[in-house]
């Protein structure tokens, strides 16, 4: 049975999929750290007669082969913010209004210390002991934090600050000692307990709402009881003041169960985790903010034996209990990336090849600050992969279209393969975008070639205009850059509440794509009328 997830087609992807009233399972992206890997790029020898192959490129535009979710990209924020003190700031206006650039999507919080976490009802610890926060600095800057989350943001009446300087200089020093320390733990595979308190917790939904991503918060799963079960108290506790507070929230248990073994040195079998999400949705039933709220999972890391041994016991338990959807199997592909322009490469393909594959949702870890694979760093400057990101919100809509290609080599040539460096995916066109009637189409392509490579358009897309988006690293450093220029123009923040206009570059009717080497560029084609893009 296909899941109810609320709006159509917004439910997550991947295994298993248990919603209101059953679950589902998402598919998280993170791009290896790139220390200690200094592996070349792409190279090729001179062009011959592949760099003068003129490609023909069509695309079908009666009818889509995948339709995914809205929220297809959507983010995720490691619960370390909470050890390392970024949450506190998340009432950032500079970071609510990057946010908000890539909604609709869900925010999922969770990570590894997910199942470490521990929640107490009460507004400020430290206070209610009578003594300052752990920090020397906390007590200078706390209520500062406290009042300038009042000021109000005119649009929705969210609760967004403005940090002074001194107070985000005191932040990154906190952060820079905490994450030595979260290094050790992540290298030991042992993870010290984190406390979210119910300021806490507000802050965390209020950037949530005030950006327009649903949260998706993932319970401690490693609360057992002697028998193994799930203890669910400090759950429930969180579930009745969320409830109270009439939060939004979609729900999950745990993250990566498969690898429970390693973390506590007992393992939960599938049959009991089974158990363990009907007990949940039995505590969610009982609350009628969220009697019908979508619950999912389980969050499975590398789907290799021992994960499909996990989800064969679970899936017999839950049968007849909660709705199910099991698609197929699906792993990401592997990448080696890092910082800069070069990773973008990687975060297209990756949309692209998962779209393709029909995966609802791609959950982006993380937002802000986790290890190399972060959209916007500690700053608040955004970086490379949060532009990617922005563009494909605003051009690239739901349904998946198939292309058509020929010409791309002249000749056959064994172990030189130009389909491999040239990626090229096709969607309808984003119904969000104003800017664009309904039945144009939007093609984004990938020229991992070092020469340009040249597309004619064809059949239903021949003679008709074009906007160029080309996104190029920005800079000396290539693309290790962490800027990035689009259409020749550098990417930057307007101001604090003001992301910058995405201006294309029109192409005159019938007009050869000319893709640069190495580079990532969407093309808007306008008024192609497709028939699979008139409608939602």
């Amino acid at each position: 049975l296909r899941p109810r997830c609320g709006a159509p087609r917004s439910c997550p992807p991947g295994l298993l999929a248990l919603m209101a009233p059953g679950l589902a399972l998402m598919a998280t992206f993170s791009l290896p750290s790139q220390a200690g890997d200094r592996r070349a790029l792409p190279v090729e020898k001179p062009p011959g007669v592949k760099g003068r192959t003129l490609i023909l490129l069509d695309v079908n535009t009666k009818s889509p082969v995948r339709i995914i979710s809205e929220n297809f990209l959507s983010l995720q924020l490691d619960p370390s913010i909470i050890h390392d003190g970024w949450l506190d700031f998340l009432s950032s206006r500079r970071l609510v209004t990057l946010a908000r650039g890539l909604a609709p999507a869900f925010l999922r919080f969770a990570g590894k210390r997910t199942d470490f976490l521990q929640f107490h009802n009460v507004k400020n610890p430290a206070k209610s002991r009578g003594g300052p926060g752990p920090d020397y600095y906390l007590k200078n800057y706390e209520d500062d934090i406290v009042r300038s989350d009042i000021a109000l943001d005119k649009q929705k009446g969210c609760k967004i600050a403005q940090h002074p300087d001194i107070m985000l200089e005191l932040q990154r020093e906190k952060a820079a000692q905490m994450h030595l320390v979260l290094l050790k733990e992540q290298f030991s595979n042992t993870y010290s307990n984190l406390t979210l308190t119910a300021r806490s917790l507000d802050k965390l939904y209020n950037f949530a709402d005030c950006s327009g991503l649903h949260l998706i918060f993932a319970l401690n799963a490693l609360r057992r009881n002697p028998n193994n079960s799930w203890n669910s108290s400090n759950a429930l506790s969180l579930l009745k003041y969320s409830a109270s507070k009439k939060y939004n929230i979609s729900w999950e248990l745990g993250n990566e169960p498969n690898n429970y073994r390693t973390l506590i040195g007992r393992s939960v079998n599938g049959s009991q985790l089974g158990k363990d999400y009907i007990q949940l949705r039995s505590l969610l039933q009982l609350i009628r903010t969220y009697s019908r709220a979508n619950l999912y999972g389980p969050n499975i890391g590398r789907p290799r034996k021992n994960v499909i041994t996990l989800l064969e016991g679970l899936m017999p338990f839950v049968a007849g209990r909660l709705a199910l959807w099991l698609p197929d199997v699906q792993q990401l592909p592997g990448h080696t990336g890092g910082l800069g322009t070069w990773s973008s490469v990687l975060w297209l393909n990756t949309l692209g090849l998962l779209a393709s594959q029909g995966i609802d949702v791609v959950v982006r870890h993380s937002f802000l600050d986790h290890g190399h694979n972060h959209l916007v760093d500690q700053n608040f400057n955004p970086l490379p992969d949060y532009w990617l990101s922005l563009l494909y919100k605003r051009l690239i809509g739901p349904k998946v279209l198939a292309i058509h290609v020929a010409g791309l080599q002249r000749k056959p040539r064994p172990g030189r393969v130009i389909r491999d460096k040239l990626r090229i995916y096709a969607h309808c066109t984003s119904y969000h975008n104003h800017n664009y009637v309904r039945g144009s189409i939007t093609l984004y392509i990938i020229n991992l070639h070092r020469s340009r490579k040249k597309i004619k358009l064809a059949g239903t897309l021949r003679d008709k205009i074009v906007h160029q988006y080309l996104l190029q690293p920005y800079g000396k450093d290539g693309l290790h850059s962490k800027l990035v220029q689009l259409n020749g123009q550098p990417l930057a923040m307007v101001d604090d509440g003001t992301l910058p206009e995405l201006k294309p570059r029109p192409l005159r009717a019938g007009r050869t794509l000319v893709i640069p080497p190495l580079t990532m560029s969407f093309y808007v084609v306008k008024n192609v009328n497709a028939l699979a893009c008139r409608y939602r």
